[in-house]
């Protein structure tokens, strides 16, 4: 498995921008961004895809970002209109195409390899 450590973090008011910061062990094909609200489920956000198209949650659409520094093995998610329903905990999660082809999913269930997670708080 990958070893994946979080950053960035914190508290923004709504409307405002944040940026989180992933850092990995190695490189996998499918390097993506959850979210965990209290009570809630963790949902699929944004995954950026080693030789596909990026996939977004149509909740997050148009507002936040997904990117690779594939150098230096870091992966990025930039927050833009923010909304104080985006408030959860943030991971970053890693796996293979698991025999799909060169395709990625947003289910929780593809990914083996977890973060420790990180506050995001958006502020009315």
């Amino acid at each position: 498995q990958v070893q994946l450590v979080e950053s960035g973090g914190g508290s923004v008011q709504a409307g405002g921008s944040l940026s989180l910061s992933c850092e990995a062990s190695a490189s996998e094909n499918c390097m993506g961004w959850f979210r965990q609200a209290p009570g809630k489920e963790r949902e699929g956000l944004a995954i950026f895809n080693t030789y596909g198209p990026t996939t977004y949650a149509d909740s997050v659409k148009g507002r936040f970002t997904v990117s690779k520094d594939n150098a230096k093995n870091v992966l990025y998610l930039h927050l833009n209109s923010t909304k104080p329903e985006d408030t959860a905990v943030y991971y970053c999660a890693a796996d293979g195409y698991r025999g799909r082809g060169y395709y990625c999913t947003l289910g929780r269930n593809d990914y083996a390899s977890w973060g420790q997670g990180t506050q995001v708080t958006v502020g009315t």
